[in-house]
């Protein structure tokens, strides 16, 4: 049976923590738990800063597991389950769905770049798989593609499971676009740190984020100053958060956000796997410097 949720708010995209190799289970459920204490509206295991491309499927069916675990009904657990094979990405779906996922996060399909119609009949396959909700991920910076607004009205009155999106195309525009085009009902998150209070203004209702493994009540506090009709406040905070959204960029994530998590202590180490290789230290100047400025002003 399909139930709707509500998304607004902050919704933090983990790193998965690495030890030696080998997930680092304990990091975890301490990330996890920092999350949650801090009032974080929800947690999004196994997406893009979850390096997902690069865990297997059993490490990838693990992490959603533990977070779950870890999780214990106290926020939203969004599973990335998507890929560029709809075969794999029902199996992930289905695994998230059975380990009590609340919805699931599908990336459009990466590398093998398909039409509009191939978008269209992949998604609306894997939501015909699954009760869960499905949030649909556009990041044509990664995967070659986006996901066109007709796609997303087509998939929106097909598959009653559809009816949100992470948006991550760095355009005001399209989020107008977007909000024009959909019904009140369908709900848009920001899927870029940078960019969340001017989608937030244009029609989201919060953010799916980075920086929130790191300063997950800066996050929400923006968001829900927003929310609240302070928005005032919300640019303060956009403002003074700005410095940091922008620098956990400045290399590939996640390698600058689990150099800052490993720093602050929250994880044990800030190891990537390959390809991704450890920040380099120009890069970790610069965001060492950015941090100790920020901590400054709190």
């Amino acid at each position: 049976m399909n139930t709707y949720l509500d998304f607004s708010g902050v919704h933090t995209a983990l790193a998965t923590p690495f030890l030696n190799g080998k997930l680092d289970v304990e990091s975890f459920h301490r990330l996890i738990d920092f999350q949650i204490s801090s009032g974080i509206n929800g947690i999004v295991p196994v997406g893009t800063t979850g390096e997902s491309p690069t865990l297997s499927h059993e490490e990838h069916i693990e992490v959603i597991r533990l977070a779950i675990e870890f999780a214990g009904g106290r926020c939203l657990v969004i599973a990335g389950t998507g890929s560029n094979s709809t075969d794999e990405a029902i199996y992930l779906t289905h695994k998230a769905q059975e380990l009590g996922a609340n919805a699931v996060l599908l990336v459009a399909p990466y590398y093998n770049r398909p039409t509009q119609e191939g978008l269209y009949l992949h998604f609306r396959e894997i939501a015909k798989a699954t009760h869960l909700p499905v949030v649909l991920y556009s990041i044509p910076g990664r995967c070659g593609v986006e996901i066109a607004i007709p796609t997303i009205q087509r998939l929106h009155e097909d598959c009653p499971n559809i009816y949100c999106l992470k948006e991550a195309g760095g355009s005001v525009e399209r989020m107008n676009q977007l909000r024009h085009a959909l019904p009140s009902s369908f709900q848009l998150l920001s899927g870029d740190d940078s960019l969340t209070l001017p989608f937030l203004c244009t029609g989201a209702i919060g953010v799916i984020s980075v920086a929130s493994n790191l300063i997950p009540a800066e996050v929400l506090e923006m968001v829900n100053a927003w929310n609240a009709g302070d928005g005032l406040r919300a640019a303060q905070l956009h403002q003074r958060l700005y410095p940091l959204f922008r620098d956990l960029f400045i290399e590939t994530n996640p390698v600058p956000i689990k150099f800052a998590l490993a720093k602050k202590g929250l994880i044990a180490s800030p190891e990537v796997r390959l390809p991704l290789a450890p920040l380099s230290q120009l890069s970790a100047e610069k965001l060492t410097a950015t941090l100790t400025c920020l901590d400054s002003q709190t």
